[in-house]
């Protein structure tokens, strides 16, 4: 009798019901983007995926999808090189309204402004550009290939001593980086577009 109770007893045991473990799901935007593939990240695990803009992984396009870790690192260093000249070139459009050293200010279009560019200034402008192009090769590229280790738009340029030692901080560091360069993009095309369609400067 007492086998009986016991048995019955480990059989309720073994029987119990579990508690579920709920994990909870990956953000999702309200794009479409590519499912990760063999458990690995979105991007591999770079920076930038928006979540604090879009809500999760944004890649409409899928210009990830299938790519290996180089050609990713690729995509993340063009796109980092376009986010800096979009800031600068953001910048450029509202300074040059009050301040342009290079033209006579007599007003216009950047356009417009172009042609009163002397030339000596050309080819100081194209002598900066050239260089840093050449530097930025030289450090991350071997031939048509990014060099092993190299992390995309790491130049090595730091003179304010800005970057954080701490990888978390260096993460967060890097997602400010790409949605102020994302939103320069944005503006540059934006002031491209409204001086080429009504003729007038943003400060006009």
């Amino acid at each position: 009798m007492l086998s009986i109770v016991a048995l019955s007893s480990t059989s309720l045991v073994m029987h119990a019901p579990q508690p579920r473990i709920v994990r909870a799901p990956p953000p999702q935007c309200f794009f479409p983007a590519p499912a990760e593939e063999d458990g690995k990240p979105f991007c591999n695990g770079l920076s930038g995926n928006n979540f604090p803009v879009l809500g999760g992984d944004f890649d409409p396009f899928y210009f990830t999808a299938g790519k290996s870790a180089l050609e990713i690192n690729k995509l993340r260093e063009a796109e980092l090189v376009h986010c800096r000249v979009g800031m600068l070139s953001s910048l450029g459009f509202m300074v040059q309204e009050n301040y342009h050293p290079l033209f006579s200010g007599a007003g216009g279009t950047s356009l417009q402004q172009i042609s009163e560019i002397p030339v000596a200034a050309w080819f100081f402008i194209t002598l900066s550009v050239g260089f840093s192009e050449v530097k930025r090769l030289q450090a991350g590229w071997e031939g048509w290939d990014l060099k092993e280790g190299y992390t995309p738009g790491d130049l090595g340029f730091d003179p304010l001593g800005l970057k954080p030692t701490d990888p978390v901080k260096l993460k967060e560091f890097e997602e400010i980086e790409l949605n102020n360069g994302r939103l320069a993009m944005l503006a540059s095309i934006g002031f491209i577009a409204q001086e080429s369609t009504t003729g007038q400067t943003w400060g006009a």
